[in-house]
Formats: structure tokens, C-alpha cells, sequence
């Protein structure tokens, strides 16, 4: 299977290095590379192919993890271009963004008091669904080409993970509204 314990994500699952990727490709591949180190396939190996087997199989799903998510792929790209991506200001600086955040937050906390509040957390949902694709699809345009625009890239990264942690609020809060529905 080649060096998957030292290639890079991408080389590992045979994919160009950068942000816009076939994720329906890349969960395809990942089905093939956990076949070639399944378990099932070193039941007569010897321990030290077992733990290697062990091992690529842990840095598959690593990788996989990483190249899933948005952010964690902008990332990781980020550290594979040298940088830091925590580096510079690392926190978020527009002023419109953190408002947008805390009249979410302030309309998710005061859901439970509205007439229908699933309604409420759905439109929620929805807004931030639709920030979330709109910060992914800028977050994109910072790999284009050979330069990547390394500071909208992190400013981008910090803004999508204040709406995945809006996002999972919003869901966790719809569920237990749900439950005390039944």
C-alpha cells in the first residue's frame, strides 16, 4: 500500500491538495483503503504487520476526519502550506459577525418562550445553514490558484467555527424541544 504513514492526507487518499474536493469521492476512497487494512485481511500476520495494519488504519480515518470537515481541511492545508493556522490576530474581527452571533444566540435563548419555538429554532437553523454554506464557499476562495490568502483563510476558519458551535446549540436545543413534545 505504499508509505500511507508518511504521505500527507491527500497524497493518501490520491487526491489533489486543496480545499474544493469530491467528498462523495473522497467517503469512496476511504471504503477502499479501510478494506486494505481490515482486521480480517492479518488474521495470519505477524504482530508487527498487525500493528501496522493497526496503525494505517487509525491514520486513514484520521485523515478522513480531517479532509471531511470544512474547517479542519482549510486547516490542515494552511500547516501543509507552512502556516499557521492559529497564527495572526486569531480572533474574530468584524464587528457585523459577532452582532449576527449574539442576536442568534439571544433569539436560540429566548426560543422557549415564543408561541412556537420549533418554528423558532428551525429559522435558526436555517440562517445559520445558510451562513455556514456562504463562509464555506468564501473560505473556498481563499485556495485558489497557487496563492492562498492565508489571513481571510483563518479569519474564515475562526467564523466557521462559531457557527458550527451556533449550529450544534440550535440542534441540541430542537431535540430537547422535541422530546418535551412526546
Amino acid at each position: 500500500m505504499g508509505n500511507g504513514l508518511t504521505s500527507d492526507y491527500f497524497e493518501l487518499f490520491g487526491i489533489e491538495p486543496r480545499f474544493d474536493i469530491d467528498t462523495a469521492e473522497l467517503s469512496r476512497r476511504y471504503r477502499q483503503l479501510q478494506q486494505t487494512v481490515h482486521p480480517d485481511r492479518y488474521a495470519n500476520a505477524t504482530d508487527q504487520e498487525r500493528r501496522l495494519s493497526m496503525q494505517q488504519a487509525t491514520r486513514i480515518n484520521e485523515a478522513y476526519q480531517t479532509l471531511k470537515d470544512p474547517v479542519a481541511r482549510a486547516r490542515y492545508l494552511l500547516e501543509l502550506a507552512g502556516e499557521d493556522p492559529e497564527g495572526g490576530q486569531g480572533s474574530i474581527q468584524s464587528p457585523e459577525f459577532l452582532m449576527q452571533q449574539m442576536e442568534m444566540r439571544e433569539a436560540l435563548a429566548e426560543a422557549r418562550d415564543q408561541a412556537d419555538p420549533l418554528a423558532v429554532v428551525g429559522d435558526i437553523l436555517d440562517q445559520v445553514a445558510l451562513r455556514i454554506r456562504e463562509t464555506t464557499s468564501r473560505l473556498e476562495a481563499c485556495f485558489q490558484g497557487t496563492h492562498i490568502d492565508v489571513d481571510a483563510a483563518r479569519d474564515l476558519i475562526g467564523k466557521l467555527q462559531f457557527l458550527y458551535k451556533l449550529r450544534s446549540e440550535a440542534e441540541q436545543l430542537e431535540a430537547d424541544l422535541e422530546d418535551e413534545l412526546l
